[in-house]
């Protein structure tokens, strides 16, 4: 039995159970990253997303999941048949920007609505907005300008930037370029899906360097930490959230202790709604919720919200209670801007040990109702 089918049955068993809500039926198709390289934040978002439907127990919801295998060609072919032969309403579920680039534009353009609940390249919140396309995550340069911030509060003044070139990654440098007043000692993009770093670290090594800024998500950031560890280089280390996540920690161990890294997102958070996320997770996968996790939540929530407010088939009614936002972030404070894109504070959290589990905890607000640079670019 495959997942798909799995979700699918789940939905059933939920429609006999539940008391049926008032309206047509949703149907959503999830394309994300379960297998390969990557697959744990796919498998989080995933996790986090079924965890809301589940606790809603709303049989007007059927939630259809597939592996995009990180390849675009492969999302591509799911949102195609999602769309011609499934009739879903609502997609989700992409990680990775190249993908998301991919598979936005056309599925916004047949008329169904997007919400992203992780990838937020810059090209979809300026001139390639879309009243269907929702970002519940962030826009991409958002934690990587906060990392810049925090980079000049923390006295850098010669750092060495390194990301994967691919959108996000660009995004990732930009970001933190534009909060960033110091001098960089290197900037290098990265092979998507790199696993050694042998010839960065030596350009670390020589640049002069007084500290290093990375986002390497995944697996990228478990071999490079790793390496980075055995180097013998001895400089602080800034990065965004998805170099640092709940999942990576694991991998890497000790290497990680004390790092800083910024986040929309902890598991410390103060709220009714973050505390009960966290508790629920744990109870139900046996494992701390990772930031990705959290979004899949958030996601499945705005969409949970919307249905109670709007039948899907009239567009503009359900389009403007998704921008209402009306439910419980487990961030406390959220809100959309113009373009559809997280108004919210982002955090400083820094890399520490609870038992055996390493995680992080906050220890300052980086930027407070952060929108995005995009929002006037963006006509709709």
């Amino acid at each position: 039995m495959n997942f798909k089918t799995i979700i699918t049955v789940a939905g059933i068993a939920l429609a006999s159970t539940a008391a049926i809500a008032q309206g047509d039926k949703v149907k959503v198709g999830m394309i994300t990253t379960l297998s390969g390289g990557g697959a744990g934040l796919g498998i989080d978002v995933r996790d986090g997303f079924m965890l809301a439907v589940k606790q809603a127990g709303d049989a007007n919801l059927e939630v259809i999941v597939e592996d995009d295998q990180r390849k675009p060609e492969i999302a591509v072919q799911l949102a195609d048949r999602m769309i011609q032969s499934d009739d879903v309403d609502v997609l989700t579920g992409i990680i990775w920007s190249n993908l998301a680039m991919a598979v936005v534009p056309s599925a916004t353009a047949q008329g169904k609505f997007y919400l992203s609940p992780n990838a937020g390249p810059s090209a979809l919140a300026g001139k390639g907005c879309n009243p269907n396309y929702f970002n519940v995550a962030w826009q991409n340069d958002n934690l990587h300008e906060a990392a810049g911030g925090y980079a000049n509060t923390a006295g850098f003044e010669n750092i060495f930037i390194l990301a994967p070139n691919y959108p996000a990654g660009q995004d990732a440098l930009t970001g933190f370029k534009r909060m960033y007043k110091g001098d960089l000692a290197g900037e290098v993009f990265t092979q998507l899906g790199q696993k050694d770093y042998a010839s960065e670290l030596a350009q670390i090594r020589a640049s002069g360097a007084d500290s290093i800024f990375f986002f390497l998500p995944g697996g990228m950031g478990i071999s490079f930490l790793k390496q980075y560890a055995d180097s013998g280089i001895d400089l602080p280390v800034v990065g965004p959230a998805f170099s640092f996540d709940q999942g990576i920690l694991q991998a890497v161990g000790d290497a990680a202790m004390g790092v800083k890294n910024t986040s929309q997102w902890n598991k410390d958070i103060d709220n009714p709604a973050n505390a009960a996320f966290v508790a629920s997770f744990q109870a139900e996968y046996g494992r701390l919720p990772s930031l990705y996790a959290s979004q899949g939540f958030d996601t499945a929530n705005l969409l949970l919200s919307a249905m109670k407010k709007a039948d899907i088939n009239d567009a503009d009614a359900f389009r403007a209670a998704l921008e209402a936002a009306d439910f419980d972030s487990v961030r406390g404070k959220f809100s959309f801007s113009a373009n559809h894109h997280p108004i919210q504070d982002i955090y400083v959290r820094e890399v520490i040990k609870e038992g055996d589990v390493y995680t992080n905890k906050i220890i300052g607000v980086a930027l407070s109702d952060q929108s995005n640079v995009y929002v006037d670019e963006c006509k709709m």
